[in-house]
């Protein structure tokens, strides 16, 4: 490491990243919750004007979602942050985080605990508010460079259901760009992402026929029956690569009545784009099938929000550079394809090379255990601070 990468970093201290997560963390941002949503974007808005640039909270796109019923109704979402900064540089980066968690407004898990004098078990400690903490306090170190590179942040208030009303964002964001990185938090030990699968959420609603379950079961057509017929085909259809979770059925009633509506949803997760096109043509003839052995119409709402994310030439290089830079600042990273998704498979769908957990070190999360080692904050910005110098400096070459 250069002298001057050394004045770089060595500013960077825990003690204003620690008040930020303790600050955010007492904030419910459930994904649905708004006005959490709005109070937690006001005091990102707050901390990240301490960077040059305009910041922005972009209205959500509109999303619609199946309801139990089978019916379309629209699913509000919060505003995302985005900051631009010295939007005419030849190059430019993207910075990508949500201020949404997966704990709803209601849920117990509201408060933060210290479980040792590092780890911090809170709502969305680690998942992401350490994340967002270490991202801002490496800009401001990568900022008294005197940088000329540019980037953009994306801070959305949907990445925990799949990106619905940001993916147009995303979108816009993304393409050009010379490399980008997300802050979802690293691997349990510590490790980084690299390639992921995609992943599809989808609802089949089922409709078939009402009947007297005792007088004319005969004239009915049950629907619950060829949802569950649907889901056993989909199930048994899973390989190695391509993952398929029958989740959740809804419908039926009374003893009495044959049920003429059901909903069943599923998720599946494809290793490669090649596999997403085949589950798709899979989906299409078990749907083909199920409908005409049960006598049933058969309407399939969804799709794959987050493409594969298999590892190109560019990602690879983008790797190389954060491996050396982390040697340089005395940790070894380890390294690991992953089953889960994220913003980053947007990201990588523009062909731009993409590091998606540059986030905070913790464990447990989606869960009331989820903690954040606060001992992590200050490597982790450091690592964001050299990134970026050495982005500005060399590029990816």
């Amino acid at each position: 490491m250069t002298r001057d990468e050394a004045a770089l970093i060595e500013p960077i201290s825990r003690e204003e990243m620690q008040r930020q997560v303790l600050d955010w963390t007492a904030i419910n941002s459930g994904t649905a919750n708004l006005v959490g949503l709005a109070t937690l974007a006001g005091r990102l808005a707050d901390a990240f004007a301490a960077l040059p640039g305009t910041i922005s909270l972009e209205e959500p796109a509109q999303v619609e979602s199946i309801t139990a019923d089978g019916e379309l109704a629209p699913v509000p979402h919060g505003r995302h942050f985005v900051l631009c900064v010295r939007p005419d540089a030849t190059r430019r980066v993207l910075l990508t985080g949500h201020m949404d968690t997966v704990y709803p407004a209601d849920h117990p898990f509201q408060a933060s605990t210290w479980l040792d004098a590092d780890r911090l078990n809170g709502p969305g400690a680690a998942d992401m508010k350490g994340g967002l903490a270490l991202m801002l306090a490496g800009l401001a170190a990568f900022e008294a460079s005197n940088p000329r590179l540019g980037y953009d942040v994306l801070i959305n208030s949907d990445e925990e259901t799949g990106s619905a009303s940001s993916a147009r964002l995303i979108g816009e964001l993304a393409p050009g760009k010379l490399a980008a990185l997300t802050y979802e938090p690293a691997l349990p030990g510590g490790g980084m992402a690299r390639a992921r699968p995609g992943s599809g959420n989808f609802a089949a609603v089922v409709t078939g026929r009402a009947a007297h379950a005792g007088r004319n079961p005969e004239a009915g057509r049950n629907a619950v029956v060829a949802a569950g017929d649907l889901a056993l085909r989909l199930h048994r259809a899973r390989h190695a690569a391509l993952s398929i979770n029958p989740a959740r059925i809804d419908g039926g009633g009374p003893n009495n009545i044959v049920p003429a509506r059901a909903v069943l949803r599923f998720n599946l997760r494809p290793r490669d784009p090649d596999e997403a096109l085949e589950a798709r043509v899979l989906i299409d003839r078990f749907v083909a099938e199920v409908a005409a052995e049960h006598d049933v119409t058969i309407a399939v709402h969804g799709g794959f929000g987050r493409p594969p994310k298999p590892i190109y030439p560019g990602a690879e290089r983008l790797f190389d550079l954060v491996s050396r830079a982390a040697t340089d600042l005395g940790e070894t990273l380890a390294w690991h394809d992953t089953g889960g998704v994220c913003d980053g498979n947007n990201i990588a769908a523009h062909g731009v090379p993409v590091l998606d957990t540059m986030g905070a070190r913790g464990d447990f999360i989606h869960s009331p255990q989820e903690y954040v080692d606060m001992a992590s904050l200050v490597p982790r910005a450091r690592l964001t601070a050299l990134v970026l110098h050495r982005l500005d400096r060399g590029g990816l070459a």
